[in-house]
């Protein structure tokens, strides 16, 4: 006799439970975050065997552990081992349990009752197992709504929704592992950045805290260039790695430009104090001499007057020494904004002294006055160009890198975080800079200036450097419409607490 076909609304109600699988199946298949996804499978789980509640354990086979960060009815994460009460034997054996009455079951652990005030009856609980067939967590239905319990067509249903989270779990899991990598990955190379230069330390940390306030900015704007501009959270997180990586070229530069405290290096500092001492006794020296040849020439009777003489003019070239070299000195000192009036310094390149020999030397090299000369900051434009190539060096590194589809464009953000909208700019000179790249180069510039004291320059005031921040926006070099954004949204405030 063959079996009669299943009456029409029950294969209805059958496909559409299907269809719902297929569904939540696809939306499952796109969410790689966990938080998102888990309460996502226990909606659907819940629907399609038509539960009062589900609950969903992730196996941690290092612990040899049950663990879920979500459970209906429950706020707090739960832990429990494999093989304990109904959810841990299902982990262990692989094996499906319905259990239509809990408390007459052995296997219920009344606990969870006690502590949440709810009163389980009915429990099916299946596994979840990945595309090779091992278990990788459970799934717990809890009370049918109907009163009823659970039967095999639930079964089958929540296996196969089971079946389908798995998949969306180990994948979801596997981003965050990817997203652990990378961010360890990106902190020890800001840790390699800083080890280079430890007066520097934070600012990439700080250049990314302002950059990432900079774009949530934007998206408050109602007018404007950059009116209703959003970023998403992959976005964000492709800006923020760029940021912090943006100097780690400078692994790259040689170590005594990257922290060159003053125009000359310390060595050449060394030497000019040690030909003005020699210069400082050469005229001692010529005075001793004057006064011998004063003395066979107006006799000794007049010794005292010589003496006195000759110390005045000796206290009068010694301190016209000491004023030329305090002068010096100034011009060795970092300034941040362009200065001139260094003629002197050439004048006095033609100052002699007389070494051990007898023989002419001069005071100050040329080399010295050419470093001195340096019109802003303590860099000769062989050494800026070296330091200007930690861009290239950080566009190769970061080039190298797999990054994954939502941060394929860290390398290019960090590049061009240099450049300026006029074409001035370095690497390439390029005027068609990201946004992102903009608001970067905003944030840098405002750190580096008023970032605490540092051995080659002094922290610039926070208004001062806005200043200076506008001077490079009129001059078409700066995005106005960010810099506006950047003040009127007191970025640098909310960001970096403090600053005067």
């Amino acid at each position: 006799m063959l079996a009669q076909p299943a009456p029409q609304p029950e294969l209805n109600r059958r496909l559409a439970k299907l269809t719902s699988i297929l569904d939540v199946a696809k939306a499952m298949s796109a969410e790689r975050d966990l938080d998102l996804l888990l309460p996502l499978i226990l909606f659907e789980a819940t629907k399609v065997v038509e539960a009062d509640r589900c609950s969903l354990f992730i196996l941690d086979r290092e612990r040899n552990e049950l663990w879920s960060k979500v459970a209906q009815g429950s706020k707090s994460e739960i832990r429990l081992p494999v093989g304990s009460g109904v959810a841990g034997q299902v982990a262990q054996t692989g094996a499906v349990i319905n259990i239509p009455d809990a408390y007459a079951d052995a296997r219920f652990n009344r606990s969870f009752d006690v502590s949440s005030g709810y009163q389980t009856k009915t429990i099916l609980c299946v596994p979840m197992r990945d595309a090779g067939g091992e278990v990788t967590g459970v799934i717990q239905a809890l009370n049918k709504l109907d009163g009823a319990s659970f039967n095999a067509e639930d079964e089958e249903l929540l296996l196969a929704l089971g079946a389908q989270a798995a998949g969306a779990i180990e994948n979801a899991l596997l981003h965050e592992d990817i997203n652990r990598l990378f961010e360890g990955f990106v902190s020890a190379s800001v840790v390699a950045i800083e080890s280079r230069d430890p007066t520097t330390a934070g600012h990439s940390g700080r250049v990314a805290d302002l950059t990432v306030a900079m774009a949530q900015a934007l998206e408050h704007l109602s007018t404007g260039p950059y009116a209703h501009t959003r970023f998403s959270a992959g976005e964000i997180q492709e800006l923020r790695y760029a940021s912090l990586l943006h100097d780690f070229g400078k692994v790259g530069v040689r170590e005594p430009v990257l922290v060159k405290a003053e125009k000359l290096y310390p060595h050449e500092l060394e030497g000019l104090r040690a030909r003005f001492q020699l210069a400082r006794k050469d005229l001692q020296l010529q005075s001793y001499r004057r006064r011998l040849e004063a003395v066979k020439i107006r006799g000794q009777a007049n010794l005292a007057e010589i003496e006195a003489e000759e110390e005045e003019r000796l206290a009068r070239e010694s301190w016209q020494l000491d004023e030329v070299l305090e002068f010096i000195l100034s011009c060795n000192r970092p300034t941040v904004l362009a200065q001139g009036n260094f003629e002197r310094l050439h004048e006095l390149g033609a100052l002699r002294f007389l070494d051990a020999h007898d023989k002419a030397q001069p005071l100050l090299l040329p080399g010295e006055i050419q470093s001195l000369s340096i019109a802003r900051g303590t860099l000769s434009p062989e050494e800026r160009r070296e330091i200007e190539s930690h861009v290239e060096h950080t566009y190769r590194f970061l080039s190298q890198i797999p990054w994954t589809r939502t941060l394929r464009r860290v390398p290019e953000i960090a590049y061009a975080h240099h450049e300026k909208l006029d074409g001035t700019g370095y690497p390439r000179a390029e005027k068609d800079i990201p946004v992102q790249s903009r608001m970067m180069s905003i944030c840098d510039i405002y750190d580096a200036l008023t970032a605490s004291d540092r051995p080659y320059k002094k922290a610039v005031p926070h208004t001062l450097a806005l200043d200076i921040l506008r001077r490079e926006s009129d001059a078409g070099q700066l995005d106005p419409a960010l810099y506006t954004v950047f003040i009127e949204a007191d970025i640098p405030r909310k960001v970096l607490q403090g600053i005067k």
